[in-house]
């Protein structure tokens, strides 16, 4: 899934200036071309063309951001979530439904009006009913105007969120900032991964791609915290709901030189098991670590990876020995 194609959404006046200059535009255009000699006749004609382009105009827009913006119900678990907890969602569907019923106005209010400007017998209630058109034109859209700034608002959001691949198999690593999560990423895809970065903060989600042939499997480096998910900012907030919702398998990385603390270490892998799935601890760094600490480290009881070798081959066993992830790993 990928946001980066939301378009820019302009203000309620910005929309109504672009209606009107291309009616006027297209009426100057008409008084040119028309050769009738009849002046209500042509009045008609040029009133009745500036307020279809007008239509035209904004309902083109108007369907444009509908287009644009995903239908939030039918998106993947972890974009629905990833939407409730940075946006207010009420709010972002009732924009989007404030903007479907503006563009459903206007072009009702043009369907009768046309009717009504073919049947004017004359020039005063031709101009009345084009003043009493564009009056009613300009509420619709003004009527919409925190809509469309709360779905520009929304879009600015949405554009940074990360382009994660739902359908493919995925691998999270876990574990707090700088204990070698990506290194291990760049050493699990060798072959020039397609690593990216989504800043939210100072940080970022990065993305690399494991190749078996024609199959893949997406590997994502997600930063740890111990804080609740409330008092997480956006990318802890994207990380955890990554691999609540998108890993397949996890990978824990421990470091023994300890920036953090073993024990926090510890305490954030428990919480990482409470996700359910299946969790490899690969321990990072252990060429600049005293053998024995790395010994004591084992007496722990777990299940400890040093190699990346042994690692990948282990991963890639796992997710092909399974069929319903091995199906999936066609990008």
């Amino acid at each position: 899934m990928n946001f980066q194609d939301l378009e820019h959404i302009e203000t309620a006046d910005k929309y109504i200036d672009i209606a009107l200059h291309a009616a006027e535009k297209q009426a100057e255009l008409m008084r040119t071309k028309s050769k009738t000699q009849n002046k209500l006749g042509k009045s008609k004609f040029i009133e009745i063309e500036k307020i279809t382009i007008i239509n035209k105009v904004l309902t083109a827009h108007l369907n444009k951001i509908l287009e644009s913006f995903p239908s939030i119900d039918n998106l993947p678990i972890f974009y629905q979530e990833l939407i409730k907890c940075t946006l207010d969602y009420p709010m972002l569907k009732k924009s989007l439904g404030a903007v479907n019923w503006a563009g459903m106005k206007i072009s009702d209010l043009t369907e009768k009006m046309i009717t009504k400007l073919k049947m004017a017998n004359d020039q005063q209630i031709l101009y009345t009913a084009r003043k009493q058109y564009y009056g009613r034109v300009c509420s619709f859209v003004k009527q919409i105007k925190e809509n469309l700034e709360y779905l520009e608002h929304s879009r600015r959001i949405m554009k940074n969120f990360p382009a994660v691949k739902t359908s493919l198999p995925t691998i999270c690593i876990a574990g707090f900032p700088n204990v070698g999560k990506s290194t291990l990423l760049s050493r699990l895809t060798p072959s020039k991964p397609e690593i990216k970065s989504y800043a939210f903060t100072t940080k970022s989600l990065n993305f690399g791609y494991i190749t078996i042939g024609v199959k893949k499997i997406q590997v994502v480096d997600t930063p740890g915290t111990l804080n609740r998910f409330e008092k997480m900012n956006n990318i802890e907030k994207q990380a955890y709901l990554a691999m609540q919702h998108c890993a397949d398998i996890i990978v824990y990385v421990f470091d023994l030189t300890e920036q953090y603390s073993i024990e926090k270490q510890e305490q954030l892998f428990e919480v990482v098991t409470k996700f359910d799935k299946p969790t490899y601890i690969y321990l990072s760094k252990t060429d600049i670590l005293p053998p024995e600490k790395v010994k004591a480290f084992h007496k722990k009881g777990f299940v400890i990876y040093t190699n990346k070798d042994e690692l990948e081959k282990e991963l890639i066993k796992k997710v092909m020995e399974n069929k319903e992830l091995s199906k999936r790993s066609y990008d």
